[in-house]
């Protein structure tokens, strides 16, 4: 992320509330993630749980890139 979008990102994250949910959001899956991944092997319930975070977290982030693309225009 180069500059002009960090700085993006901390006004929408101080003036947004739904991007601030979003991307707090975001940080807590990819934690998550992590986790599952630091497993040498999953259950298939683990398998089940990390495709879903990887899902909500690809959504999330996808939402706060079309609030960055509306917030350019």
């Amino acid at each position: 992320m180069d500059e002009k979008d960090q700085a993006l990102v901390e006004q929408l994250f101080d003036s947004n509330a739904r991007f601030r949910m979003l991307y707090e959001e975001h940080h807590l899956l990819e934690k998550e993630l992590e986790q599952l991944d630091e497993k040498t092997f999953l259950t298939p319930e683990e398998e089940v749980e990390r495709k879903k975070v990887q899902k909500l977290k690809l959504a999330g982030k996808d939402e706060m890139e079309r609030m960055m693309r509306q917030f350019r225009q």
